[in-house]
């Protein structure tokens, strides 16, 4: 097994509360190089030097190439990455659009290339726990289900993600997180309704989305909004023989804001968080939540790069996801209901 070696493009949140740290926990990968467009104020990991972005992208002694800057900027530094033959890993949202998207993943195909998007809330302990007990069979046909990124922030902050720039909004903040999640427990839908607003005063792009998906007569909804605190469930499904219910936000964020890495006390717990089955004929069984596991994720690309499998989230994968969301922006910016392709690709 050989070490490999990083390069990661952005020291912003994305950078430096999650990819940094997951990236140094990983014992098979090293964080070689940080690159950035201007470093004041940036305090680098111990041992990790910062250099511009074309200089860390060209650098030969660097395997992987992590994508965390703006969302603009993803898939034409995933393309310059891995025409400078890296492995490449982009934050969500993977492209701006689907056929952005498209573009990258033909490319890592022509170079033979690891590409994949990270999608930690694939992680979070919640929706393991959501998973393990739909894959179990207990629920039975599911006939509704919610998934909910719901927060309260009403104040609006000064960054990038609220201005008026392409890739801003929550739609492409905290959508691929729902929409991947909903794609790798259901599948692709055959059609989606999508709904978003400005709530909040002063709002410049989008707070609130409410996206219906159908699977033939089935309905999953993907919910976010930053005016409701968190009370409602975070994963509801309803199925012909029973319900699951998930409550709490998974603290794996808030633990590596923190300082926390994986293995520390505590680490993949879903504070104040639980879940429960109401079976049909109304009795309760409590079922204990999964822990968070975003180590998971740099496990399984160093897998890919070291063992030649497939990583978790595939290109492929994060452009159908990318399909969907391409879907919800026309179906909210047309007021109709849109059908989608379901065909390979």
């Amino acid at each position: 097994m050989s070490e490999i070696r990083v390069g990661l493009l952005g020291y912003g949140n994305a950078g430096r509360i999650f990819h940094a740290p997951l990236i140094m926990s990983e014992p098979r990968m090293t964080l070689c190089q940080i690159g950035s467009r201007q470093f004041a104020d940036k305090k680098l990991p111990k041992g990790v030097g910062g250099a511009p972005i074309d200089e860390v992208l060209e650098n030969p002694d660097i395997d992987l190439i992590v994508v965390a800057t703006p969302n603009d900027s993803h898939a034409a530094l995933a393309k310059q990455a891995l025409l400078n033959g890296k492995h490449v890993v982009v934050d969500k949202p993977f492209a701006l659009d689907a056929n952005e998207a498209a573009e990258v993943v033909q490319l890592a195909n022509q170079h033979e290339k690891l590409l994949s998007v990270f999608q930690n809330r694939r992680w979070d302990g919640g929706f393991l726990t959501a998973r393990k007990t739909m894959e179990k069979g207990v629920l039975g046909p599911v006939s509704y289900g919610e998934f909910h990124f719901d927060r309260y922030s009403p104040e609006i902050k000064d960054r990038w993600r609220e201005w008026d720039t392409p890739g801003a909004g929550i739609l492409y903040d905290l959508g691929p997180h729902l929409l991947d999640q909903i794609f790798h427990m259901f599948g692709m839908p055959d059609a989606l309704t999508a709904n978003v607003a400005r709530q909040r005063p002063g709002a410049i792009v989008e707070d609130f989305f409410h996206i219906v998906l159908e699977f033939g007569t089935s309905r999953i909804v993907a919910h976010a909004s930053s005016l409701m605190p968190d009370h409602a469930p975070r994963i509801a499904l309803y199925g012909q023989d029973a319900s699951f219910f998930q409550f709490g936000f998974d603290g794996q964020e808030e633990a590596l804001k923190n300082g926390s890495r994986p293995g520390s006390p505590g680490w993949g717990e879903t504070p104040g968080g639980y879940s429960y089955l109401l079976e049909a004929n109304g009795s309760r069984r409590d079922i204990p939540l999964s822990l968070g596991q975003y180590e998971a994720f740099y496990a399984g690309i160093a897998d890919a790069i070291d063992k030649a499998t497939r990583p978790d989230v595939t290109g492929l994968q994060a452009l159908k996801v990318m399909r969907v969301l391409d879907a919800a922006a026309q179906s909210a910016r047309t007021g109709h209901r849109v059908t989608l392709q379901t065909t390979p690709g």
